[in-house]
């Protein structure tokens, strides 16, 4: 043993040597005695001429806290060292796997998985005992669960045996012992490789279970059959002893059988009996059930007869007329005085008459005194419905006819008063309750009552309104303002400008100011006072525009205390609608006299009675109001009418202007226009804007069209007409265009026509002075769109003579043509305004033709001299 011991360690010597300078460390080195490659050839050991054996060698590497395990090859040199052959990472081994071909079980196959195919190293290796074999694979399958955390698969290998053999093998420790590290498992390898296994194959518990059974028998490890053979025959022994206790058991058995037939008869005799107790218990339930139904029948026919006597009773109360409401009701009086005994009589009516509707009395109907008595109920009901109708259209009307009369309510000669409808609405909220109740009677009642008060209080308002506009007119002090904007003297137009109707804008909107809300206010009383189911015009808590608001909201609810304007009737819409035409009938032809009056002192005063109409057009939304909507829409119309009448007679001005014999210099309507703009824009107000702007665009678009013929009719001065004219409009429009984005559009389009006609104008002057010169140089551009520029000096008339005469004729002498040039141009301006800003103009465009003159010569005579323009640019600034 200490011989296998010290050849061991000095193999582990050699095969440390072999991988040298790879930092790892063997712990484990074995012969084999035979290894199977890749070729089907084995090395086997022996002595002498024979093969050299091989070697497998397990060696640690520490990477940090990991350690890292490698299964080495080494096979000897031709010179007896080991060297390195191949190398496995046990971390790859998948399974071990016994070769079932060798009968003495030393054979073995080591499966990687990161081995794609067979041909990269030998699988298979044959170990030359089992001890060897179970000392290399017991370590194995330590260090791969220590150090992986996992056992490869064994196949073919008696795991047992190979514990059992390990178990044997753990007492023989020699001097020379390696220890190894891995993870939390310590695993001893001795000299003799007697493996020291700290964590075992077969659980303690079991191997303590496996002694128990084994100390119970005297039998040896070794005799497994004949431990086998026992326990077969003791197992046969207890199922003959069962078979035995069963067989003596049968005596009792039959007790309990017959028992139970016992128990089973007794059963069927009590089933028996208690079907014939069910039979007479349902019997006298049906008996009970009887008894109990001919009671309740009873007991319904007690409590429908106190009922029937009870409806009877009430029947008899509801029918009965009380003698003080009959009286009321057919001969009581309407005065203020009794109104409310009345009120009660006809609300005792509504409810006797709301009590026979079918719904509620659907079983009584058909009775005779049922009948009788709402017969006698509906010819009460139409009795008063007439009485209060012709009280009501008397009355309302001796209220009108008194302030018709009554001069302290209507505007006098020299007092303009604004008239009151207060206590008139007073008196009326007297009879509103009266009003309801004869609604709920009668739906269709009151048409007459609603026309007889709308044609009384038109006459009220329409004296009103026309004795306001009188006075009106004639407490307005207000000079009237010539219609003649665009045509006249300029002096005319400054005293047009001078003149004051602010006062008549003012008179318009008092006259509105006065009668709208009026209107409105008249207009929500009628509605809700003759009780029209529609929304009514001044909402909750507010008042309509312009009125003090104490006598719109009347507070009246219908019968069943509802607001009465909740819920919209398109019928009661129609008929209020045309109730208010009534209402308001004819009274627009005084609004539209002021109007008319208004435009006759000043034509544009329509711009801001246009703005004050607009505003209180935006005020009137409610139904109600519909009316008085259509009154300030029919102001509107006359106005914008009247204005349009005014736009087409300053039209027509303006084309007055085409007739005259010659038109020179700046044309009157130019800058008038300029007046009249100003004067529209002080006048602007709300919405006007649309007017005027529509104006502007009539106006602007007459004054051009009518400039442009009357300079087509002298071509010879059309251009200095067009661009003085222009070039006015724009002076004059300069700040009302920054203002006016309608006005800013026929700027810039007066700009662009000045443009034209400045270089028109100036193109003119510059071809008179310099016709040859120019007409040269459009030669000469006209042939090189067909011909070389090489032969343009060879064609007739453009030869360098020619050049040369042109040049000659029409540059020497040139500051007298430039001087020519600014005489003609200040020549026939009518004013030395333009003249600064023209001239610039014409010495800037003759430069430009110049130097292109100038590059054409350079470019088909490049032999030839003239004065370039740089000279040019000099002699023009000197001037």
């Amino acid at each position: 043993m200490a011989k296998s011991s010290a050849d061991d360690e000095e193999l582990k010597r050699a095969c440390e040597t072999a991988i040298e300078g790879t930092k790892q460390k063997v712990v484990l080195s074995m012969r084999v005695a035979k290894s199977h490659g890749i070729w089907g050839k084995s090395a086997k050991l022996g002595r002498g001429g024979m093969a050299k054996p091989r070697v497998l060698a397990i060696s640690t590497k520490a990477k940090g806290q990991k350690i890292k395990v490698f299964l080495r090859v080494l096979k000897y040199s031709s010179g007896g060292v080991l060297e390195h052959a191949n190398l496995y990472k046990l971390k790859h081994l998948a399974k071990v796997e016994l070769v079932t071909n060798d009968p003495s079980g030393c054979t073995f196959m080591l499966g990687f998985d990161n081995i794609r195919s067979q041909t990269v190293a030998p699988p298979q290796w044959t170990m030359r005992n089992l001890n060897d074999r179970n000392r290399l694979l017991l370590y194995i399958l330590n260090i791969c669960k220590d150090a992986m955390g996992r056992i490869p698969k064994v196949i073919g290998i008696d795991v047992v045996e190979m514990a059992l053999w390990a178990k044997e093998n753990t007492t023989t420790v020699t001097k020379q012992q390696i220890d190894l590290q891995v993870g939390p498992v310590a695993v001893a390898v001795t000299g003799e490789m007697k493996v020291t296994v700290e964590r075992e194959l077969v659980s303690q518990v079991e191997e303590d279970d496996m002694e128990d059974l084994l100390g119970g028998y005297v039998t040896g490890v070794t005799e497994a059959e004949a431990f086998s053979e026992r326990l077969k025959r003791e197992l046969q022994a207890l199922e003959a002893a069962n078979v035995h206790a069963i067989l003596e058991s049968e005596p009792l058995i039959d007790e309990v059988l017959q028992g139970l037939e016992v128990a089973s008869s007794c059963t069927d005799d009590m089933a028996e009996w208690l079907g014939i107790f069910n039979v007479k218990l349902r019997h006298m339930r049906e008996d009970i059930e009887s008894i109990e139904h001919r009671n309740n029948k009873l007991e319904t026919q007690s409590v429908n007869n106190k009922k029937l006597i009870e409806e009877l009773d009430k029947l008899l109360e509801h029918l009965r007329v009380p003698t003080e409401y009959s009286a009321c009701i057919t001969g009581g009086s309407f005065d203020e005085v009794r109104i409310h005994q009345t009120l009660e009589a006809c609300e005792w009516l509504c409810s006797a008459l709301r009590g026979f509707e079918v719904p509620n009395h659907s079983t009584y109907a058909k009775m005779r005194s049922v009948k009788e008595k709402r017969a006698e109920l509906e010819k009460l009901k139409s009795t008063f419905v007439r009485r209060a109708s012709d009280y009501l259209i008397n009355y309302l009307a001796s209220l009108v006819d008194l302030m018709i009369n009554d001069k302290n309510f209507n505007s006098q000669r020299g007092q303009l008063k604004k008239p009151d409808h207060a206590d008139l609405r007073y008196r009326c909220k007297t009879y509103v309750r009266l009003l309801q109740q004869m609604k709920s009677l009668d739906k269709n009642c009151l048409g007459s009552l609603r026309k007889a008060y709308c044609l009384s209080v038109n006459l009220l308002l329409r004296k009103e309104a026309r004795e306001y506009a009188n006075e009106l007119r004639a407490n307005t002090k207000a000079s009237k303002t010539p219609a003649v904007w665009l045509e006249g003297s300029t002096g005319s137009a400054q005293n047009n400008n001078a003149s004051d109707s602010s006062t008549v804008s003012d008179a318009y909107s008092k006259m509105l100011t006065i009668f709208v809300p009026l209107l409105v206010d008249e207009c929500s009383f009628f509605a809700n006072f003759m009780c029209f189911d529609v929304p009514t015009l001044v909402p909750s808590g507010g008042a309509a525009p312009g009125s003090d608001g104490k006598d719109d909201d009347l507070g009246i609810m219908d019968i069943d205390g509802n607001n009465s304007s909740a819920v919209t009737n398109p019928v009661e819409l129609q008929a209020l609608n045309e109730a208010l035409q009534e209402l308001l009938d004819g009274i627009q032809e005084d609004f539209l006299s002021v109007v008319d009056w208004a435009y006759k002192i000043d034509p544009l005063r329509c711009i801001s009675m246009h703005g004050i109409t607009e505003r209180y057009i935006s005020e009137q939304k409610a139904d109600v109001a519909g009316c008085v909507r259509t009154l300030l829409d029919d102001l509107e119309s006359r106005i914008t009418l009247q204005f349009s009448k005014f736009v087409d007679e300053a039209c027509h001005q303006i084309e007055r202007n085409e007739r005259n014999v010659k038109q020179m210099g700046v044309l009157s309507y130019i800058t008038r226009f300029a007046t009249l703009a100003t004067r529209m824009e002080q006048y602007i107000q709300g919405q006007s804007r649309d007017l005027v702007d529509q104006a502007y665009m009539k106006f602007v678009t007459i004054m051009f069209v009518t400039l442009e013929k009357i300079a087509a009719q002298d071509p010879k001065y059309a251009d200095i007409l067009l661009l003085e004219n222009y070039a006015a409009f724009q002076n004059s429009l300069y700040d009302l265009a920054n203002v006016v984005p309608t006005l800013a559009k026929f700027y810039h389009q007066a700009s662009e026509n000045y443009e034209l006609a400045c270089s028109r104008h100036i193109s003119m002057i510059i071809y008179y002075q310099f016709e040859r010169l120019f007409q040269f140089a459009r030669r000469i551009e006209d042939l090189m769109y067909t011909i070389t520029p090489e032969e343009i000096p060879f064609q007739m008339g453009l030869s360098k003579v020619e050049l040369r005469k042109v040049v000659k004729s029409s540059l020497s002498g040139v500051d007298k043509s430039i001087t020519a040039m600014y005489k003609k141009l200040q020549k026939n301006l009518t004013t030395d305004v333009l003249l600064p800003s023209l001239w610039d103009k014409c010495k800037k465009e003759f430069l430009d033709k110049y130097e292109s003159f100038a590059q054409l010569v350079g470019k088909i005579y490049p032999t030839e001299n003239i004065p370039s323009a740089t000279e040019m640019r000099d002699l023009l600034k000197s001037m």
